[in-house]
């Protein structure tokens, strides 16, 4: 958690010297959706397409029953909106196909089987809902609450269900996550550059059934931090 806040924080102080300098060279506000603004301000009033790298772990207590944990790294594309209140504030919820996951090795015996699943792939439909205030003409921050609906379940290469249908597996997944998002973007022109981290509050596997010397491994939570790129287009 330590390391993704500290890259979080690299990230972001990374987009704000970048938007300084664009800053520097006359990109203005005025063009940052194409197109045209409708009669609204164009910062902060249009919709977009964007996408970018996940670096996906998880956090909690039982973290530590996994062996060998890595950050899983894929991506993440979908499509935003944005209304702006004022030259200052505007709301952006967004739709996005993200795929996280993590890497860490459990073992766990489920009747006479013991099987060892060292990564795990989690695919979401996810919809964030962000307030963005504008720091500068062409750097912002954001944060909202976001909602993710679990889609597939890939362990080690192969796809499984969600749930722990007929006790085949020894545990499910939450087909429903939530939790809270933050970050920061700079605009050049109609294109924006961003990174982001995202913490889930929903325990990632749930139901496993107790079998001693088996190690618990629910109460983990999705951990994801995101670069991205878009471009935004005017209502």
């Amino acid at each position: 958690m330590k390391k993704i806040t500290l890259l979080l924080a690299l990230a972001l102080t990374s987009v704000a010297a970048f938007a300084q300098e664009i800053d520097k060279i006359g990109a203005r506000a005025s063009s940052d959706y194409a197109g045209g603004s409708g009669g609204h301000d164009s910062r902060n009033t249009g919709f977009g397409i964007k996408g970018g790298l996940n670096f996906a772990d998880i956090y909690g207590d039982n973290k530590k029953n996994y062996t060998d944990g890595s950050n899983y790294k894929s991506f993440h594309a979908g499509i935003y909106g944005q209304y702006g209140f004022s030259d200052k504030f505007s709301i952006q919820p967004e739709l996005l196909y993200t795929r996280q996951g993590f890497k860490g090795g459990s073992t766990y015996t489920n009747g006479t089987t013991t099987t060892t699943v060292n990564e795990r792939r989690l695919d979401y439909v996810q919809a964030p809902v962000l307030l963005v205030y504008n720091i500068l003409d062409n750097v912002s921050i954001h944060a909202g609450p976001q909602f993710s609906l679990l889609t597939k379940v890939v362990e080690d290469g192969k796809e499984r269900k969600i749930a722990n249908e007929g006790n085949t597996y020894g545990y499910s997944y939450s087909s429903i996550d939530y939790g809270v998002s933050a970050g920061a973007e700079a605009r050049v022109g109609p294109a924006r550059v961003g990174a982001r981290y995202t913490a889930g509050f929903a325990d990632v596997i749930n139901n496993q059934i107790a079998v001693a010397g088996n190690k618990a491994i629910e109460d983990v939570k999705n951990s994801v931090f995101q670069v991205y790129i878009g471009v935004g287009f005017a209502r």
